[in-house]
């Protein structure tokens, strides 16, 4: 068992979750809302990752946080390494290909809060502010946990677009999913069904608490 690997797993997923849930209750609901033009265009964007391969967009993602890029340039200039290849670079991968799993169940979540309840909290004296925070992220609960869930049981299993931005560097980028791929090349097939059996058990906890709140929901509905 690569604890070193699976450790950089967890620290990756939760920065990840840190990061994208403000970013993806701002933009969820933005969508759920606001008419505007090209706003179908926005949404394809976003869910543009889960339809790409992922050597595709690691390759882009490649190039955009390259050295000769103005982002790896900058980068480089203000920190003192490359974007590429390095943790911060894996971060922000990792919050770009995780934007569908987090703002597309908010999105829906946000959809489903009626349009008088949100009127109703503005008749009685509340902004725009304390009715998202007191009337429309309590309804819209379950869509954040359900994003929380998904984005990091996805940032623990991603394969591709770790590999292609972050390479195989022990202790920075090399995740427990490509130590798995490590340990099968060696033919460590103990070591890689220990990792892949405890990624299954946190992968399925996550998947299962999404269905558990649901069905919860669906029952009070």
């Amino acid at each position: 068992m690569d604890w070193v690997a699976f450790s950089l797993s967890l620290r990756l997923a939760a920065w990840t979750c840190l990061l994208l849930l403000p970013l993806a209750l701002v933009v969820a609901r933005a969508l759920a809302w606001r008419r505007f033009l090209l706003r179908g265009f926005v949404e394809a964007l976003i869910a543009l990752p889960l339809v790409l391969p992922p050597t595709v967009l690691g390759y882009y993602l490649l190039v955009a946080f390259a050295s000769t890029s103005p982002l790896g340039a900058a980068f480089e200039s203000l920190i003192g390494h490359t974007l590429a290849f390095s943790f911060e670079g894996l971060l922000l991968a990792s919050v770009i290909f995780n934007l569908p799993f987090a703002i597309q169940p908010l999105q829906r979540a946000f959809e489903t809060v009626p349009q008088n309840v949100r009127e109703a909290a503005w008749c009685s004296g509340l902004s725009n502010w304390r009715t998202f925070w007191r009337v429309e992220l309590p309804l819209a609960w379950p869509g954040a946990v359900t994003a929380l869930a998904l984005t990091f049981a996805h940032t623990l299993g991603e394969f591709g677009v770790v590999l292609m931005v972050g390479g195989n560097i022990p202790g920075e980028t090399r995740t427990a999913a490509i130590a798995i791929y490590d340990r099968v090349q060696a033919f460590d097939t103990d070591a890689a069904g220990a990792m892949s059996a405890l990624l299954l058990v946190l992968s399925f906890l996550a998947i299962g608490l999404v269905f558990v709140l649901g069905q919860r929901r669906s029952y009070r509905v």
